[in-house]
């Protein structure tokens, strides 16, 4: 069975906060992933000041393996206002990248980003850091782009984020999840059988993370056959079957403009 990890860091940070944007090394987690059966990986930046540079490193990474690795591009909402559709369109034409991946830890998802993954026809990978609210104005504002919201919503363990998705997934045609970093497994399996196996994506958020880990508890959910091919590969194969390297020339592109503080919600100011 194929076995796809969605949602694995490459390259080097230029930051010293953390691994997250330091560097993100392949040498053991391509040994894991081999042990533990997984052929193919989604690979995106670690955290970088420059996301064009970024890109390119991962670029090389999959130009060196094309049967082993996808690459998604990775954008700012904030610092690469007015280029998302320049950085994603070389991304998609000269990289073969299938896929947007943007953090709210780096800022907030922008218009700009989700009408460039319209016009290219991308999912985009969003992590929301538990701002699950989002995720009902990104459905409703844009049905026709698939989100993926990695870590059932919150890599911090954050249960009450995880069990809020959940809502989501089931009413939302456009909103799936991976796995990755999801500690609570009784979260997991709820969330899995009340939303159904086509709305997750397996993921390990390597090379931190140990994929082989990660996949025991897809393996520990006792999937029939047919579910586990989709968790494992199909839905994201199914996601990214429909990129658009020439998007249509009408195709528009907005919120560009930065959001005035006064619009955001108050409440949230003081958490960043």
């Amino acid at each position: 069975m194929l076995i796809i990890d969605c949602h694995c860091h490459a390259g080097r940070g230029d930051g010293l906060t953390g691994p997250w944007d330091t560097d993100a090394p392949l040498g053991s987690y391509l040994e894991w992933a081999d042990e533990a059966g997984i052929r193919r990986t989604v690979l995106f930046a670690a955290f970088h000041s420059d996301y064009a540079v970024a890109n390119a490193q991962v670029a090389g990474l999959v130009r060196q393996q094309p049967g082993r690795f996808y690459g998604f591009a990775f954008v700012h909402a904030r610092r690469d206002r007015g280029r998302v559709r320049e950085l994603v369109g070389r991304a998609v034409r000269d990289y073969g990248f299938v896929g947007i991946k943007c953090h709210r830890y780096d800022a907030r998802i922008s218009r700009e980003i989700c009408d460039v993954a319209r016009a290219f026809c991308l999912p985009v990978l969003y992590d929301v850091v538990g701002e699950i609210s989002v995720v009902e104005l990104l459905a409703e504002q844009y049905p026709d782009v698939n989100f993926i919201i990695p870590h059932l919503g919150s890599f911090a363990d954050d249960w009450r984020a995880q069990a809020g998705l959940i809502d989501y997934l089931v009413r939302c045609p456009n909103i799936y999840t991976d796995t990755s970093g999801v500690r609570r497994f009784d979260i997991l399996r709820r969330a899995l059988e009340r939303a159904g196996p086509g709305k997750f994506l397996f993921g390990s958020d390597g090379p931190w993370l140990h994929p082989g880990v990660e996949l025991s508890k897809i393996k520990a959910l006792h999937l029939p056959r047919s579910a586990a091919r989709q968790v494992l590969a199909g839905n994201l194969l199914g996601l990214i079957r429909h990129v658009r390297p020439t998007p249509p020339a009408a195709a528009p592109v907005t919120g560009v403009a930065e959001v005035p503080a006064r619009w955001r919600d108050p409440w949230l100011l003081a958490n960043g």
